[in-house]
């Protein structure tokens, strides 16, 4: 299976790594417009500042490759918020993929949220064999309200979409990397997904 992971520069890389080799799978690294189609796979990682991140997106010109693609997208964290239409974080404008705009936690909770929370609500193929209620990692102060496309939810000062389905392109909140046996049976789901549209 060829997996690509989006290099933008912008993100968690060599634990998304680790994480595929620990399911037999190798993530090459590439921004190369060509070897990005090619993929059965696409991981779209991101750790950090979001107007920043969407500057090198359209640096290489990825803000316009990643919303052609057919084969079946995975957003972590930060690339979740991106395929979003908006994000609160530097005004940034998004992808436009997820029809929901991205909002900052108030001042009432200690952000980042930084940690373990539950995931429930599940109402995909990406959460077979994940009971409701199984834990995972997230690290965020931004986060998708409730929206037609919520396929996940967590409960964080309100309750949220902690994950995110639209056609081939999925969005995970927290980090599935970071996030134990039931993080990597996610990554493992996305593997086995057979989406083309």
């Amino acid at each position: 299976m060829n997996i690509v992971i989006i290099d933008y520069g912008a993100g968690n890389i060599q634990s998304i790594q680790f994480a595929l080799e620990r399911h037999g799978f190798i993530g090459i690294l590439s921004s190369d417009w060509s070897e990005i189609q090619k993929a059965d796979k696409v991981i779209f990682p991101g750790v950090g500042e979001a107007s920043s991140a969407m500057k090198k997106l359209k640096e290489s010109g990825l803000d316009l490759l990643i919303p052609t693609l057919k084969q079946p997208v995975l957003g972590i964290c930060l690339g979740m918020q991106l395929l979003c239409k908006s994000t609160e974080e530097g005004n940034t404008k998004g992808l436009g993929i997820f029809d929901v705009d991205i909002l900052k936690f108030s001042n009432k909770v200690k952000v980042p949220q930084m940690g373990w929370n539950t995931i429930y609500n599940l109402k995909s193929p990406l959460f077979q064999d994940i009971k409701e209620h199984e834990f995972m990692y997230l690290v965020h102060s931004f986060y998708a309200p409730k929206c037609t496309e919520m396929i996940a939810t967590t409960n964080y000062e309100k309750e949220y979409a902690t994950a995110l389905q639209k056609n081939n392109f999925y969005g995970v909140q927290f980090h599935p990397e970071k996030s134990g046996t039931f993080g990597e049976q996610v990554l493992k789901n996305f593997l086995f997904l057979n989406s083309k549209f």
